[in-house]
């Protein structure tokens, strides 16, 4: 057996009596599928039935997309204050405040993710409902005043419609959370589709939109899968808009589908993010960084550090330091407070992560740490060990793919463009990071290394006032920040004639 930290099962009293059930919300109602059907979730940690959702077709797909078109077309929100729009937005945030510890708890169930890191994920997404509240009353377009003594120039900004939001199961509330807010703030209306691993959050959230007061068909959540339901809402000539977090392969296909209707597409997609490490880093808070991006959410996360460029002179002291403290990382029941790192999702992909790794070991790849499925007491082998492969060349599957689980590949370089060139030899762009005490090290990197985010001697903070989104096959489009709210508005110009008449064009 490994020496690893593990956390055996410790907390059954919390597991839930009976799954939570869920329904589709449209225009207002909450309501079963048409034909009955439901599909069961079960804890990928603990095996037991956490949810029992609403299978919905194209049936509830359609009604939701037509209650949106209808709240949009004629109903209030559209039109109303931003001063009103940023009221009940705060009202939501606060009512997340108070239901945090449920919508944690049912994220643990569904996801797998500890307790600690879903706690702090909920509090976060408050704080994104706060921000979005804020763009709500300061929104504004532009005046030209400059183009003649009897014209007036002026930029509108207006909500683009009816947006499909179709959300991931790796951070099913935050990340709705990162499109709701803005979308509602820039006075659009919404059809939300979660992943159906994870959908009990987000009918949480539907009950906290309607507890805050939320008019009928603003909001609208359609369960299932993305056949049918993630077609219709790509397709529908009725939808004007569609953002999507998850894979790039799916977002490809969103791309083509929407193209029939020629709607806005916003994307947030893959990622195979490099941490660039120069001999003059300091090397125990880069391991520590290094350890946190590989592990955090068992590394099924688009923001993963799980490509590591290491100087060649630096990179076997990095590693010994990386091994040493991967080995202090708490894996197992997520429900424990100590656990940091969870279970993975699937046993399906589960074993697409042990593919990479074994496909890297016939390669010629070493594994330092780890390898392997994980066995926690009481829970099973739904969980994956620390694992840090070595001696990667940039052409393997490992270097170039997203493996999404806890996975850390290393390289090395010898010169500074060398590690550029091998920071930029991916098909994504999501983020980068660089590690050096020179300045000008670190400039030289922003400038130069293709990523939608740029970390300099850290890894992985976020704000809500600052954009997150990809160069390349990363996606397209940007969340968070004011350029979140950009997305969510189409730009109207009008030209004013104010003083003379103009002159006659046919005498």
């Amino acid at each position: 057996m490994l020496d690893l930290t593990i956390i055996p099962a410790t907390n059954a009293a919390a597991l839930p009596d009976a799954p939570m059930g869920l329904r589709h919300w449209i225009g207002g109602a909450w309501v079963d599928s048409a034909d009955g059907a439901t599909s069961e979730r079960r804890s990928p940690a603990h095996g037991v039935p956490v949810s029992v959702a609403a299978k919905g077709g194209r049936a509830e797909a359609e009604a939701a997309v037509a209650a949106a078109r209808k709240a949009f077309d004629t109903g209030a929100w559209p039109r109303s204050s931003g001063k009103d729009r940023a009221t009940l937005l705060l009202k939501v945030a606060d009512l997340i405040d108070r239901d945090r510890a449920a919508i944690a708890q049912q994220e643990v169930l569904e996801s797998g993710k500890p307790i600690s890191q879903a706690m702090a994920e909920i509090e976060g997404a408050a704080d994104l409902w706060r921000y979005a509240a804020a763009l709500a009353r300061t929104q504004a377009g532009d005046s030209h005043n400059s183009l003649g003594p009897d014209m007036l120039g002026l930029v509108l900004k207006e909500p683009i419609g009816v947006v499909s939001l179709i959300t991931p199961w790796n951070f099913p509330f935050l990340i709705i959370s990162q499109k709701l807010p803005f979308a509602l703030a820039a006075g659009c209306v919404a059809v939300v589709k979660p992943s159906e691993l994870t959908p009990g959050t987000t009918v949480m959230l539907g009950e906290i939109l309607q507890e805050a007061g939320l008019p009928e068909g603003v909001c609208n959540i359609v369960l299932g899968y993305g056949d049918p339901v993630g077609e219709v809402l790509t397709t529908d000539a009725r939808v004007d808009m569609v953002s999507f977090t998850g894979s790039t392969g799916v977002g490809k296909r969103i791309t083509a589908a929407a193209s029939a209707t020629l709607k806005k597409v916003s994307l947030e997609l893959g990622g195979k993010n490099p941490q660039v490490i120069f001999a003059d880093a300091d090397l125990d808070q880069a391991a520590d960084a290094i350890a946190f991006g590989i592990y955090f959410n068992a590394g099924e996360c688009c923001n993963s550090g799980s490509r590591i460029i290491a100087h060649e002179d630096v990179a076997a002291a990095l590693v010994e330091k990386i091994v040493a403290l991967s080995r202090k990382v708490p894996f197992g029941d997520p429900l424990d407070p100590r656990t940091q790192v969870g279970a993975i999702i699937s046993p399906e992909h589960l074993a697409k992560i042990d593919g990479y790794v074994r496909g890297a070991v016939a390669a010629g790849a070493h594994v330092a740490l780890g390898g392997g499925a994980l066995e926690v007491g009481g829970l099973g082998a739904q969980f994956y060990q620390p694992t840090i492969v070595t001696d990667v060349r940039p052409e393997m599957a490992i270097a170039r793919e997203e493996v999404f689980g806890p996975v850390l590949s290393v390289l090395t370089f010898r010169t500074a463009d060398e590690a550029i060139a091998l920071a930029n030899d991916a098909a994504y762009g999501l983020s980068a990071g660089v590690w050096s005490r020179d300045i000008s090290t670190c400039l030289d990197f922003v400038r130069r290394v293709r990523a939608g985010t740029i970390w300099t001697n850290t890894w992985m903070d976020g704000f809500s006032e600052l954009p997150f989104g990809g160069f390349k096959e990363s996606g397209q489009g940007r969340e968070l920040g004011r350029y979140g709210l950009e997305e969510f508005l189409e730009v109207k110009t009008v030209q004013m004639r104010i003083g003379q008449t103009r002159g006659a064009w046919v005498e």
